[in-house]
């Protein structure tokens, strides 16, 4: 039986290890960056079979001086599973190489599903900048550590500097194309019946142009502040209008609302979900994807991204992730009878919202 003293130094040495564990984890998010911006994966993948560490090397566009740390960098993306490494023999002499593996694809530029412009706007030196004044906003009445940091709002910035928009808008574009081939791949009958739909926030029209080819009868109408949809030309089936989703949104038989409403707090989102509720019939209905938090208690991995993206959330835009019950409320108090919600995958629930 352990003493007391033994059972001390036990908790000590965990509660140590935790706080290690904590204070270090940006060393993966920041690796994974450097290997995003050096282009580690599409290197990888033009060579074609598995690429020996000295031809890596040799690819990369690195100083001479620096050509010893690449092993050291990959050894830590092997280890996390983003490469797998294969030692060979060839003339007597080992020889490492590397492959991709499932994560690392979604990582390369042409991938239609790629995280990389997720990673690059989420990484952004202005978003990791505004986490070293979270206590500072705290203190202060700046809506976003982010604004604290930038001086301006998250899309205000996008605004001003055009490389980080085009991330932004292309992780949305990139994300919006995955979320529409799964959703209308096996939750066909969200759509169904449809005569109009209106995707509030839609951007550059990717999730109305999926619903159009899949269902062609349904008009689709891209809604936006004006200069997200400037300039963005329509189809027979397609229609990108501008405007102020707090001032009104266009008439349909269904809103769609994907990634918008996690932006605002619960004031700002009642009144979206009021104006929605104005935009449809009485026989309408509003779809909204989002993560509910809390959905599977059983699985620590994923509901510690549940928490990150709420973090996230707060810090970007002042808005939040919500559970099942604060999506209740908040639904009701916008003035609807009734919801019903499906999750998807990982952080994906469609929640169907009627009047």
């Amino acid at each position: 039986m352990a003493t007391q003293s033994e059972e001390n130094a036990t908790k000590f040495l965990q509660a140590y290890t935790q706080i290690d564990d904590h204070s270090l984890r940006f060393i993966h998010s920041m690796s994974l960056k450097c290997a995003i911006d050096l282009s580690i994966p599409d290197i990888i993948h033009k060579y074609g079979q598995p690429m020996p560490l000295s031809q890596l090397i040799a690819s990369l566009p690195i100083h001479p001086s620096k050509t010893c740390y690449i092993h050291r960098l990959m050894r830590l993306f092997t280890h996390s599973g983003f490469f797998s490494r294969h030692d060979l023999v060839e003339n007597e002499q080992e020889v490492i190489t590397y492959e991709l593996t499932d994560a690392s694809r979604l990582l390369l530029k042409d991938h239609p599903f790629s995280l990389r412009p997720l990673l690059l706007v989420t990484l952004d030196p202005s978003v990791i900048k505004s986490w070293c004044q979270f206590s500072t906003w705290l203190t202060s009445e700046d809506r976003t550590p982010f604004q604290t940091e930038n001086g301006v709002t998250y899309f205000d910035y996008a605004k001003r500097d055009p490389k980080f928009g085009h991330f932004y808008n292309d992780a949305m574009a990139k994300d919006t194309r995955f979320a529409s081939s799964v959703v209308i791949e096996n939750y066909k009958e969200v759509f169904e019946g449809l005569k109009s739909i209106v995707d509030v926030g839609g951007g550059i029209g990717t999730m109305a142009k999926a619903i159009a080819k899949a269902f062609p009868q349904v008009k689709c109408t891209v809604f936006d502040l004006p200069h997200v949809v400037d300039g963005l030309q329509g189809t027979e089936n397609i229609e990108y209008v501008g405007g102020d989703m707090f001032e009104v949104i266009p008439a349909a038989d269904c809103i769609m609302l994907k990634w918008v409403l996690h932006c605002w707090n619960d004031e700002e989102c009642m009144k979206i979900l009021k104006k929605c509720k104005e935009a449809i019939p009485s026989d309408g209905k509003v779809i909204i994807m989002e993560l509910v938090m809390e959905h599977n208690k059983e699985d620590n991995k994923l509901i510690e991204m549940q928490l990150c993206c709420d973090m996230l959330m707060m810090s970007l835009f002042a808005g939040k992730d919500r559970t099942e019950k604060e999506w209740a409320h908040l639904i009701a108090s916008a003035g609807f009878s009734n919801y019903k919600i499906t999750h998807i995958f990982d952080l994906y629930h469609i929640i169907v919202v009627y009047p």
